[in-house]
């Protein structure tokens, strides 16, 4: 089995100079104990799971004792099990003031920040691994995505063209390390098992009530919707669950890094905006999974087509940013004549507009929308529409054309 680079690794080793305490989170899967193996390797760093029941006991009952036991440099893993340990994980770093003491991993976002931000608050880096990004599964160096031509220029170097086609093979298979280094040939197969094995356990552990029948209808009915305003009430009703329940495991995928939000782009300038954020999932093969597309050619012609690739492209946008130890500030732009903006990217004090469409051959039409942000109060820069045309382009000076392959 292969082992994948991950662009996290050079934030990691840049923070462990700076800070006594690094966290990684990220759902379960995604390679984060992997990773941070191998940055040990070579190294004095200890390692200590709390998912071996004994040692969770001890850090539970006695973390004295257990940091007795496992003296720093430490990748402590799965610490959410034991909350107890960050007091004398604090205590610790405290007295010893040294850069990079603990390592620790953890799947269950929420929770766990709750306990480090009490604990830990301005010891720690807390950084986010998601599943493998296009630029990493093609071994290409990874910046924040930015729509600027010299940038999209040297990003075309370490990235692998692919058609549309070859587009919708990655969708379809995924993004989770275990199957793109083969250790799973069969994607299908993977997220079955994937889904009762660590989901569910995950889930239920956040909150014991949950029936797994209709914990999976629920998620599905959630996958059916990936690129949609969220309607809760369309959710709750195909998982036979009333709306709170719905919100409540809205909350928990969330918790768990499975989806994400986009907000809709506001300022007090733009009246008449709608309020209900749009859902994302992660890994689009998680999706294919429990909306039931058998190959990646009857996804390409399905329903969904439009939906899913939205889906790959925003979250793939996403992950260019936290592999980067960074915050993205990307929303969507929707009037309440359903004129609407795919994604609005903030930074640096300009925004930019992006379309995502599946045609090879985008036109001006595409772009007349992008003037509804010049309204705003922060300037408008460039645009793009990010679609299956084969290279880099332009519509006009202002707007470029991005092919998928290239983020």
């Amino acid at each position: 089995m292969k082992y994948i680079t991950r662009n996290l690794e050079t934030v990691i080793n840049q923070v462990t100079k700076e800070y006594p305490v690094v966290l990684v989170t990220g759902p379960r899967q995604v390679g984060k104990t992997t990773m941070l193996q191998k940055l040990m390797e070579g190294t004095d760093r200890g390692y200590v799971t709390l998912d071996d029941l004994n040692e969770r006991n001890i850090a539970k009952t006695d973390p004295e004792l257990f940091l007795q036991l496992h003296k720093p440099p430490v990748l402590i893993d799965e610490v959410q099990y034991a909350p107890e340990l960050f007091t004398y994980i604090k205590m610790h770093v405290d007295k010893k003031r040294e850069p990079g003491a603990f390592w620790l991993t953890g799947s269950q976002v929420f929770k766990l920040m709750r306990g480090v931000q009490e604990s830990l608050a301005g010891r720690v880096a807390v950084l986010s691994l998601t599943s493998l990004s296009q630029a990493e599964i093609c071994g290409g160096a990874m910046e924040p995505f930015m729509i600027d031509m010299e940038a999209l220029t040297a990003r075309r170097e370490g990235r692998e063209e692919a058609d549309t086609r070859a587009i919708f093979e990655r969708i379809y298979k995924g993004s989770m390390p275990a199957i793109v280094s083969g250790a799973n040939s069969n994607s299908q197969i993977f997220y079955g098992s994937y889904l009762t094995t660590y989901i569910e356990r995950d889930v239920k552990e956040l909150s014991d009530a949950i029936d797994s029948l209709k914990f999976f209808r629920f998620i599905t009915a959630a996958a059916a919707r990936c690129g949609q305003m969220l309607n809760v009430a369309d959710i709750a009703r195909d998982a036979d669950i009333n709306q709170m329940q719905a919100k409540n495991w809205l909350g928990i995928l969330e918790t768990l890094g499975i989806i994400f939000y986009l907000h809709p782009y506001s300022n007090n300038l733009l009246k008449r905006l709608v309020k209900t954020p749009k859902l994302y999932f992660y890994d689009t093969g998680l999706v294919c999974y429990l909306t039931k597309w058998s190959s990646a050619e009857t996804l390409e012609s399905g329903a969904m087509n439009g939906a899913i690739l939205e889906n790959y492209v925003v979250a793939e946008i996403r992950k260019t940013y936290l592999n980067c130890g960074k915050e993205p500030y990307l929303y969507y732009y929707r009037d309440k004549d359903a004129k609407e903006i795919d994604i609005v990217l903030e930074h640096d004090g300009v925004l930019n507009p992006i379309e995502i469409k599946k045609t090879s051959n985008p036109g001006t039409e595409l772009i007349k929308v992008f003037d509804l942000l010049d309204k705003s109060s922060t300037p408008r820069s460039k645009g793009a529409v990010i679609c299956m045309k084969p290279g880099l382009g332009a519509i006009d000076r202002d707007n470029y054309i991005v092919p998928v392959w290239i983020i």
